[in-house]
């Protein structure tokens, strides 16, 4: 599919560009909810296990994301401007420096997470819990590594549709494994036939056991998919698999302020957690409960926002300013208010939503409160992720990192830090903290994005 064609209409480019992205979040947003549901069904200690890790997973994660975008940006790039070869060979590196860095965090990570629950504050109840999980979690990093930036190779090219279909695997995969690994063996009745289903009982940590296992195979297949699959950044076989230096600097000169951005965002979160956990068990429960509930609401401006950076960067590399203008506009209104509808949703069903998560009825009041305060920020929210998608598209990523360190740093924390110590309105007090957060940073990239500086953001990365 030719994206840049001009007799297709631009929403109409978005929506067939979009629409695999988003439904690719739900199911990727499935694993999440599925660990969250199944692990929350044996009480508030466990829930608080993996909350306690979250952040710094994010964190991670916010590295590896970071490292794809700076070779996807460039994939798309040179696709627009019709250098398939320098596409495919950008491609092939991005591959190579994954395995890499991957193999790299599989240790890091293994060590830090012995101690990490230990140097959040984490209650002792919940510290063996919190180890196992990360255990098995870093363990997967080289798979989640490949897993990510496959998939960006893929979508750089138009293809979102094949990482749709293999991140649904990876869902059905993680929840029969889930019910394997996490529950003890059991008798279930189903149609009438009982039978006595094989379980682990492993708890938390087959909850983390099952989510690597499917990454495992789902990396397997989509790194098969970007050497057999016929696309514009198709990886050679053949051709030399020497890594290149030259290829990673370019790339990490786009990349770096992403990473950098998501540090400033997962070590807030990491601060916050810090925090919220001298509240005790159940708020840093419902803390992360309520964090997984609102996933919910941006899951389709995730995808505005994939698209955004994809059809941005092909239209500048193809000079032509005044679609990827149009492409960006576009987009963010098809975010913000896809956002705004479903931050009022999430305010009416905040109840329903947390008890899909947790049975303790604590959680669930806590859980639903810091969701209702989190609605009215929802609109800002999407208008923020669908500039950082633009800006990242046009090569500017120092734009976003400066914004999401003035909202975190500036805004966030030193709030969060004065309610929930000063005011008595515990977990509450964090939550409005994030959301005033949101509304500031909402606000600047919207003047961000009217000024158009972002349009020379290749030139300005290239020099």
């Amino acid at each position: 599919m030719n994206l840049l064609d001009d007799k297709i209409p631009a929403y109409k480019t978005i929506l067939l560009l979009s629409w695999p992205t988003i439904l690719e979040q739900v199911l990727q947003t499935m694993v999440s909810f599925v660990d969250t549901a199944m692990v929350g069904s044996l009480g508030p200690a466990a829930t608080a296990a993996i909350s306690v890790n979250t952040s710094t997973i994010w964190l991670v994660s916010g590295m590896m994301n970071a490292f794809s975008i700076g070779f996807s940006v460039l994939i798309a790039k040179n696709i627009g401007a019709g250098n398939l070869s320098e596409a495919r060979g950008m491609a092939k590196q991005c591959i190579i420096w994954s395995s890499v860095f991957g193999l790299l965090l599989v240790l890091l990570m293994g060590y830090v997470g012995r101690f990490l629950a230990i140097w959040l504050h984490a209650s002792p109840s919940v510290v063996e819990g919190a180890r196992l999980y990360m255990k098995w979690i870093a363990y997967s990093y080289l798979a989640n590594f490949l897993l990510i930036s496959c998939g960006g190779i893929l979508r750089s090219s138009g293809d979102t549709k094949t990482p749709l279909i293999i991140n649904l695997l990876n869902n059905i995969i993680n929840i029969i494994m889930n019910f394997i690994l996490i529950f003890p063996a059991r008798k279930v009745t189903f149609l009438s036939f009982e039978f006595t289903m094989f379980g682990a009982g492993r708890g938390v940590e087959g909850a983390a056991m099952a989510t690597g296992l499917a990454a495992l195979i789902s990396a397997a297949l989509l790194s098969v998919s970007c050497f057999l699959k016929e696309f514009p950044a198709r990886i050679d076989l053949h051709s030399s698999w020497k890594p290149a230096l030259t290829s990673l600097r370019t790339s990490l000169k786009i990349g770096t302020p992403v990473f950098l951005e998501r540090v400033t965002l997962s070590s807030g979160q990491i601060a916050l957690t810090a925090i919220i956990s001298t509240l005790g068990t159940a708020a840093l429960a419902a803390h992360y409960v309520a964090n997984t509930a609102e996933s919910i609401t941006y899951l389709p401006t995730l995808g505005f926002a994939t698209a955004a950076t994809t059809l941005v960067a092909q239209s500048l590399g193809a000079g032509n300013r005044e679609l990827a203008k149009r492409f960006a506009w576009i987009t963010t209104a098809f975010g913000v208010l896809t956002m705004t509808a479903t931050g009022m949703l999430m305010y009416f069903i905040a109840m329903p939503l947390t008890s899909l998560f947790t049975a303790d009825p604590e959680v669930m009041d806590i859980g639903a409160r810091c969701l209702r305060i989190e609605a009215f920020a929802e609109p800002f929210f999407g208008l923020s992720m669908l500039v950082f998608g633009v800006l990242r598209g046009s090569g500017d990523t120092k734009g976003p990192f400066i914004i999401s360190i003035a909202g975190m740093w500036m805004v966030r924390i030193p709030l969060a830090f004065i309610l929930v110590n000063c005011t008595g309105m515990g977990l509450a007090g964090a939550w409005t903290a994030m959301m005033l957060d949101l509304v500031v940073r909402g606000i600047i990239c919207f003047f961000r994005l009217r000024s158009g500086k972002w349009l020379s953001g290749f030139e300005s990365s290239e020099t």
